[in-house]
């Protein structure tokens, strides 16, 4: 299952899996690019190892894995509890 978690204001989307059976969480990157359709890349927790990256220059990548640094706390614990909108009843 793939779970909302930050829409950034350059339309940047991340998005995580539930907590797999090897105990990583997927993080999901993407933002739209008119020329190229998509960027995006992946992220796997609690290792931050990075996979897939397409489109993102390496300055892009540091400032989206400094938000995923900075959140992932959240991102590991809203994987064991079926996403943000169920971890908070909303």
């Amino acid at each position: 299952m793939i779970y909302p978690f930050l829409t950034l204001d350059d339309e940047t989307e991340i998005v995580h899996s539930e907590e797999l059976s090897n105990n990583e969480v997927k993080v999901y990157v993407e933002k739209p690019d008119p020329k190229d359709g998509f960027h995006y890349m992946t992220c796997y927790l609690p290792s931050y190892r990075l996979e897939n990256v397409n489109g993102f220059s390496k300055g892009d990548v540091d400032k989206y894995l400094k938000i995923i640094r900075s959140t992932a706390h959240l991102i590991m614990e809203f994987s064991k509890g079926g996403g943000f909108e169920h971890a908070t009843n909303f």
